[in-house]
């Protein structure tokens, strides 16, 4: 006799995973690693911004103590100092990264000088200024190499800056006792925010009138000067025509006089 027995049929395991479970593990992963990532860069925006903060705080009791004197409280300016909110922080980088400021006295215009600040603290004060008003900030490393092209920088300084400066950045004279100031061997990061902040006598050239590359390019020029001395010989200050008259008129002709009055000396 044959024994009937009520048994289900096992079901064979093929080894594949469901996929609704691969989709609820993708989901997973992309949570987490979203979670952790918004972490880290949360706490890393918060510790930036304690930082930033704690260096503008730093800078309004340096810009308190050795600024408001002249510029006054929260930089409004008096009759000693102009008004600073809007310059920016190129135009404090440049002032005081020059030493130009604080001024040792009143003059036609606030002369380079050895700098009273560390970069840490000029860092500060540019912070602090920067937050009174929009304008120029510190520009960017990309621009300050000296690899622009060399040739259409030495183009743009001719026509916008050889004028005052002088075709080899020598400098030169202006009128009321000021001076357009000798440029060679001046830190990239300075020249350019010259350029942007029109220090004193000086034009402000704004992205509009010389674009970033532009400005780059002009850089690029100056550090050329800087590295190729003159291939004339005897560079006399880099002054052109105004020294080498000079030079001419008392050596050269001096010399000749000499010559001819020793001469006629020994005919008698």
């Amino acid at each position: 006799m044959t024994r009937i027995t009520n048994q289900r049929p096992t079901r064979r395991r093929n080894g594949r995973r469901s996929p609704l479970a691969s989709v609820a593990l993708l989901l997973i992963g992309l949570l987490a690693t979203g979670g952790a990532y918004a972490l880290v860069t949360s706490s890393a925006t918060a510790s930036t911004t304690a930082q930033t903060q704690a260096t503008i705080e730093e800078g309004e009791k340096l810009f308190l103590a050795n600024c408001a004197t002249c510029h006054g409280q929260g930089a409004v300016g008096t009759t000693d100092g102009p008004y600073l909110i809007g310059v920016g922080a190129a135009a404090v980088d440049f002032q005081v990264g020059t030493g130009r400021m604080p001024l040792a006295a009143s003059g036609p215009q606030a002369e380079a000088k050895p700098v009273q600040f560390t970069d840490e603290q000029i860092e500060a004060l540019a912070l602090y200024v920067a937050t009174l008003g929009d304008g120029p900030g510190i520009p960017e490393a990309r621009y300050l190499t000296g690899e622009g092209n060399v040739a259409v920088g030495a183009e743009i300084f001719r026509i916008n800056c050889a004028m005052c400066h002088n075709v080899a950045g020598a400098g030169g004279a202006l009128t009321e006792g000021k001076y357009a100031p000798d440029l060679r061997n001046v830190e990239p990061v300075h020249v350019y925010e010259a350029m942007v902040t029109g220090p004193q006598n000086m034009p402000v050239f704004n992205d509009l009138n010389i674009t970033p590359e532009e400005k780059a390019d002009v850089i690029a020029y100056l550090e050329y000067l800087n590295n190729n001395p003159s291939p004339g010989g005897l560079e006399l200050g880099s002054l052109g025509p105004v020294s080498e008259g000079l030079f001419v008129w008392i050596f050269a002709l001096g010399s000749i006089v000499g010559v001819t009055v020793w001469l006629t000396s020994k005919a008698n």
